[in-house]
């Protein structure tokens, strides 16, 4: 399975784009539509030159989809289009360990249609042990999207 366009939508939606390094809401430097390395594995750094837009959609799309493939590996139930573009956005954003380790990756494999995967995807709102709205809208939509019919 792949992530679709309204998977890309989703996902740079709540990254947002940077064409210079900044620092993330925990303080790791990030580039482009959220990305912490480069396609070729080196970490972005704050002392990296400026990308180009197309520089990073690029970058965006082969990482996504990298993502796309590690989630795909972890499921073992048939999910639709909506639910992997959703498990998709929420392994971008916390990271493909976590995700593996998650208790809502447990509930799909059990049932993808668990109504208990909706809070499930709200306990991912914290970085750095904040609660941050701008995560909590994330995970909402996440939900809404995964429920989708």
């Amino acid at each position: 399975m792949k992530i679709d366009e309204n998977g890309y939508k989703l996902i740079t939606q709540f990254e947002g784009l940077s064409l210079k390094p900044y620092l993330d809401s925990i303080n790791v430097p990030t580039i482009g539509y959220g990305n912490t390395f480069y396609l070729n594995g080196k970490k972005v750094t704050m002392l990296d030159k400026p990308i180009t837009k197309n520089e990073a959609l690029e970058m965006f799309k082969v990482i996504a989809d990298g993502f796309a493939r590690q989630v795909e590996k972890k499921l073992t139930k048939p999910v639709n289009q909506n639910q992997f573009n959703a498990l998709v956005s929420l392994a971008y954003n916390i990271g493909v360990g976590n995700f593996y380790k998650s208790t809502l990756l447990k509930y799909v494999n059990l049932n993808p249609n668990d109504g208990n995967i909706a809070k499930e995807f709200l306990r991912w709102n914290k970085a750095g042990g904040q609660v941050l709205n701008g995560l909590t809208n994330r995970r909402i939509k996440e939900s809404a999207l995964y429920f989708k019919k």
